[in-house]
């Protein structure tokens, strides 16, 4: 899941900030992850958005976009990555 800032997105960098998701929903109990239920975001399965593990891809890797979040739980990610950065 890209997380970066549109400013970003837009820009000529060739690499995207993403959290990756995991099928494995026993990470949804670790601090900061973000449980995403598939009815809820049309992800296939249920998910978890595990923020402990953020790495930049690159973009040529991306392809189209499955799903977007509601604003709630942007909140509830960016809140996730503040506690693995510590804020």
């Amino acid at each position: 899941m890209v997380v970066q800032g549109e400013a970003l997105n837009r820009s000529r960098l060739k690499t995207a900030l993403c959290v990756p998701l995991t099928r494995n929903l026993r990470w949804a109990d670790a601090p900061g992850n973000v449980l995403l239920k598939a009815r809820t975001t049309k992800l296939p399965e249920d998910s978890v958005a595990n923020v402990s593990q953020l790495l930049a891809l690159d973009r040529g890797r991306l392809e189209k976009a499955v799903s977007r979040l509601s604003r709630a739980k942007i909140d509830l990610l960016l809140s996730g990555i503040d506690v693995v950065l510590g804020r």
